[in-house]
């Protein structure tokens, strides 16, 4: 079983902030999931970029995850890669990754997360939340409301893999966000874009470990059981 963290801190490209220094003051402050994203980046300076940062994120027994190259993430030998919906299909990339690396996907309707759950994943990053500028393509927003619906409506279905809030979320958020049943955040801005990032970051994990002290489920039994409620149906269904 894959441990998946409740704190998931994604890379900004900042002109005066550079990418090694962001992992080494989230890391200070608690978090140990980094999701290298460089939306803009050619494979040359991802690759680049990751090899950088690897030790880093391996002195602090973080996992570093590449965002939409999960080609990157097999050159690097990262923990894993989170693609979206215009990236590799998920089953490619167990493909190419193997059985022991993390895949999460992104999801935007119940109709992508009941689609995703079907794939060997391991989370689902569920969102926008709000308006975010990092993102030039943006699904529409779901807000707090959104995603509870989202979320309520995946658990009648059977689904328990984990879900993270994407998307535009501030500190301010996150205890109501909690509220909705997801297992954790992806932020960006709420650390970077703060003067001390090693206390937004120490907050931020102060506040999700509050809400969920044990961040630990079993997704391989959960899977089974969706899959296995699945096949009951299609039988009956079939008769």
């Amino acid at each position: 079983m894959k441990h998946i963290d409740t704190l998931h801190y994604i890379t900004h490209l900042l002109t005066d902030y550079p990418i090694a220094q962001q992992v080494e003051d989230v890391c200070c402050g608690g978090c140990r999931w980094i999701q290298l994203r460089m939306k803009h980046a050619d494979t040359e300076e991802r690759l680049a970029t990751a090899q950088a940062i690897y030790p880093l994120v391996d002195r602090y027994r973080a996992k570093l995850i590449i965002n939409d190259d999960a080609y990157v993430a097999k050159a690097v030998n990262a923990h894993g890669v989170h693609i979206g919906a215009e990236d590799m299909h998920p089953s490619d990339a167990r493909h190419l990754l193997g059985p022991d690396k993390i895949i999460g996907c992104t999801a935007n309707t119940l109709d992508d997360v009941l689609r995703l759950s079907q794939y060997d994943i391991d989370y689902i990053g569920l969102g926008p939340f709000r308006f975010t500028p990092t993102k030039e393509k943006l699904s529409p927003v779901l807000g707090h409301e959104g995603i509870h619906r989202i979320i309520a409506a995946a658990r009648t279905h059977g689904i328990r893999i984990p879900i993270i809030a994407i998307g535009g979320i501030a500190i301010g958020d996150i205890d109501r966000l909690m509220g909705t049943g997801i297992y954790g955040v992806a932020v960006s801005k709420a650390i970077h874009g703060t003067m001390d990032k090693v206390a937004a970051c120490r907050a931020i994990t102060a506040q999700l470990t509050a809400h969920n002290p044990f961040p630990t489920i079993n997704y391989e039994s959960s899977i089974t059981n969706h899959r296995s409620t699945k096949d009951e149906r299609h039988l009956k269904n079939s008769r």
